[in-house]
């Protein structure tokens, strides 16, 4: 059954990140909804041949956006080209985000300086800069990617956990400042959702069998189960939800 809540025709989705791991998997789900989707990365090596792959498998129009998004002049240039290839822009998905782990102490300032860019800065840079587009036209979704550690610390995790925790409070009050405009701001909060391609096959292995004692529901989660989670927060399903943060983590943050 074709649920209409649940289609994107005629929507347009930015996502940040989403040459591979839960971009990806973010991506492949809007597009196989009905959404047009620009999908970004810092290189092309990933994001060109994943859009030319999704815009065969779901007859969308996909387009390839390479672009550092902790660069304010680069967010511009990227949200103004979305702009003119699409049109229009519904939705923005802030999905890029990294972690350095090891020790506050052992962590340089350059180190510090990314893991906060990489998951705060760039967030903020590309709310700020579809802004007035959304708001122009009194509607439009936001979906930020935090993260199981916004909720439950982690040793050698200090500032990816800030930043994370720090996302979620950036998502509560936007969605306060933006609510009378039309505009819902949510986020989700991934648990562990590997990435053969980022981990290598071995790295893979390695967290599918941790996961079996380590995660309530005894697996680690799919790419795609991210994308159908934010689907819903995409969708009409989702108008009346607004600053939450959904937690997709097998029950680990329980």
């Amino acid at each position: 059954m074709d649920i209409p809540e649940y289609r994107l025709d005629g929507k347009v989705a930015l996502i940040t990140g989403a040459g591979r791991g839960i971009g990806k998997g973010i991506a492949e789900v809007l597009a196989q909804a009905g959404a047009d989707v620009a999908i970004n990365s810092l290189t092309a090596t990933h994001v060109t041949p994943l859009a030319a792959e999704l815009a065969r498998s779901t007859s969308r129009k996909v387009v390839p956006l390479v672009a550092d998004m902790t660069r304010a002049a680069d967010v511009e240039r990227a949200v103004a080209q979305v702009l003119r290839d699409f049109g229009r822009l519904d939705i923005l998905v802030n999905n890029l985000g990294d972690s350095i782990r090891g020790p506050l102490v052992s962590l340089s300032d350059d180190d510090l300086r990314f893991v906060m860019d990489v998951n705060l800065t760039t967030t903020i840079l590309c709310t700020r800069a579809v802004g007035p587009h959304l708001l122009a036209r009194g509607s439009g979704k936001v979906i930020n990617v935090a993260s199981f550690a916004s909720l439950r610390g982690g040793a050698g995790l200090s500032i990816y956990s800030t930043a994370k925790t720090a996302l979620v409070g950036f998502t509560r009050a936007m969605a306060l400042e933006w609510a009378p405009r039309g505009i819902q701001v949510n986020a989700v909060a991934p648990g562990y959702f590997p990435d053969a391609v980022t981990t290598g096959e071995a790295g893979y292995a390695e967290r599918v069998q941790s996961a079996t004692t380590t995660v309530p529901l005894g697996r680690v989660g799919r790419l795609r189960e991210v994308g159908l989670l934010c689907l819903y927060l995409a969708a009409g399903a989702s108008d009346y939800m607004t600053g939450q943060t959904l937690y997709l983590d097998g029950g680990v943050t329980l």
